[in-house]
């Protein structure tokens, strides 16, 4: 399945699986509207499938997000289809609450 982003009242859904393949697209994609806007939220509570090159992904958006005194919100830690390897890596400090 491909990587679909769908901007949602502001807020960004990833549908489908945030594996190696997609992972260059989606950075790219939210590197320009990290450059554009203050604050973004991305959803991943519809993410079929992740892996450690989507989790770092993921990070670096959020590391590049803070370095520019910008708001990255990514929510989805509910999503059981990701839990696992944001365990591993240890990564899950990047997760917010759902609070939409």
């Amino acid at each position: 399945m491909a990587l679909k982003i769908t901007n949602n009242q502001g807020i960004f859904e990833i549908n489908g699986k945030l594996i190696f393949e997609n992972v260059k697209s989606l950075q790219n994609y939210f590197e320009c509207l990290i450059e554009q806007s203050d604050s973004l939220i991305i959803s991943i509570e519809k993410v079929k499938k992740i892996d450690v090159s989507g989790v770092n992904t993921l990070a670096l958006l959020y590391r590049k997000a803070m370095k520019k005194n910008k708001i990255l919100s990514i929510i989805g830690k509910e999503n059981k289809n990701i839990q696992q390897v944001f365990n591993h890596t240890k990564m899950n400090f990047i997760l917010r609450n759902d609070f939409v």
